[in-house]
């Protein structure tokens, strides 16, 4: 069987699975019941040194549902731990005492200031747990007290606060990026700058999910007022996909060991953000979701896929994808495809024509009997009539080569450039002659 050990970091784990910091790895029950599913790590729930941290005693998640009630975001305001952190200074070293072969390591946020930092750095050493994260992420509560995202959200900050950690702490560090930031790639040079050994990302969107037209205050409502709120789930997948994608090909940052989180719900997730770069990935809703042993569908999933493909280990899949993401300018405008709708899984619904009518390029054509037939001169392959038919596989989209004949019509496919590398799009195609 595929070989999916993780060594993140020096931090080694059975799989690269791991419980992100959240509600789930609050305290030793819940983190004993996620090593026992199968979990190969987790990153317990943040800790500070406030002792006065307080959460609502009202409703904490706000939800975005799909037609079907699956759960597709969740957004929360619930702050940092609240039980006392010698209490889970206690626990993370009991834990850890007795899980020697999981990874450990603690999430951590402070006041912005050296002191801080090194006040908490050795009690958290002292649990022997096998790294720490700098929440620099959280969008709510914490940020508006100068931590939490608003350090994330500045550059400077983060390469001063890695340094100071370390510069106080034998453990590796890892930094916590929050996505709420027009480019993700300048905290993440941050953090290497400072000395940091990788960055974890994304942490949750700052978000209202809904808002209730009887009382007009965002959900969730506390006492009629609502505020915003940390937005994660397979909605932010995305989001979380283009950042780590962008920090692995920065070439300021191109082998930074990154812990991938944001959506991951299957293996398949899990695969996809390996493949952009990710040495470990975080889960979170999926767990709040479907339980801890959620976790032994990822496992073998991941374990089967990998020994189908004949991939080894997980350093055959980690990057592969990496040299494939690329600039817009430098997609091959040569590039030529169109529409195919599969006659035998067509349930003539109508959902591709009036997409293609309405909103795109008019290139599906409704003929007697409701059958559905692509118009090829018309097509362009935006892709649209793919994503919302809704019988997988029955529209698919066929490669063709520029200068040949369409067998089905009998028409040449054309492109003005006959060839890319002297596409003016191209940067490495040569200046056309004037015109």
């Amino acid at each position: 069987m595929a070989d999916l050990s993780t060594d993140f970091v020096g931090i080694k784990s059975p799989n690269p699975f791991w419980l992100a910091s959240a509600p789930p790895t609050d305290k030793e029950y819940n983190v004993r019941r996620a090593f026992e599913a199968g979990w190969g790590g987790v990153v317990w729930k943040t800790l500070g040194l406030d002792p006065h941290i307080v959460n609502v005693n009202g409703p904490r998640y706000g939800a975005v549902w799909g037609a079907d009630r699956r759960l597709l975001g969740l957004n929360n305001i619930e702050l940092i731990t609240d039980r006392p952190l010698d209490v889970n200074l206690r626990e993370i070293k009991q834990v850890k005492r007795d899980w020697r072969n999981r990874a450990l390591v603690v999430s951590l946020m402070v006041p912005c200031d050296e002191e801080s930092w090194k006040a908490i750095l050795p009690l958290v050493e002292e649990t022997e747990a096998d790294g720490i994260e700098l929440n620099f992420g959280c969008p709510h509560g914490m940020s508006e007290r100068g931590m939490g995202s608003a350090v994330g959200q500045v550059p400077e900050y983060i390469e001063m606060v890695s340094r100071w950690c370390k510069a106080n702490t034998r453990m590796p560090v890892i930094v916590k990026l929050t996505p709420n930031i027009t480019d993700i790639r300048y905290p993440a040079r941050a953090a290497r700058a400072g000395g940091a050994d990788a960055v974890s990302l994304i942490n949750t969107v700052s978000s209202i999910t809904s808002v209730d037209l009887d009382t007009f205050s965002p959900e969730p409502s506390i006492d009629g007022k609502g505020s915003h709120g940390g937005y994660c789930g397979p909605a932010v997948k995305p989001i979380a996909l283009n950042m780590v994608a962008e920090i692995a090909r920065d070439p300021e940052t191109a082998g930074f060991p990154i812990s991938g989180i944001g959506g991951i719900t299957t293996w398949r997730d899990a695969a996809e953000f390996i493949a952009l770069g990710a040495g470990s990935v975080q889960v979170c809703a999926a767990a709040m979701t479907y339980g801890f042993r959620v976790v032994e569908e990822m496992i073998s999933g991941l374990s089967q896929w990998m020994d189908d493909k004949g991939h080894a280990g997980l350093d055959a899949i980690r990057g592969r994808a990496v040299p494939n993401v690329t600039d817009w300018q430098y997609l091959n405008l040569n590039y030529v495809a169109k529409a195919r709708i599969d006659q035998d899984l067509c349930i003539h619904c109508g959902r591709c024509y009036a997409a293609c009518e309405d909103t795109s390029h008019q290139a599906i054509a409704m003929k007697p009997g409701r059958v559905f037939e692509v118009k090829d001169d018309e097509c362009v392959a935006c892709n649209l009539c793919v994503n919302v038919c809704p019988v997988e596989g029955c529209i698919s989209m066929e490669a063709m080569t520029p200068g040949t004949v369409d067998p089905r019509t009998g028409r040449v496919v054309e492109r003005e450039y006959a060839n890319w590398t002297t596409h003016p799009n191209n940067p490495a195609a040569p200046p056309r002659a004037a015109e």
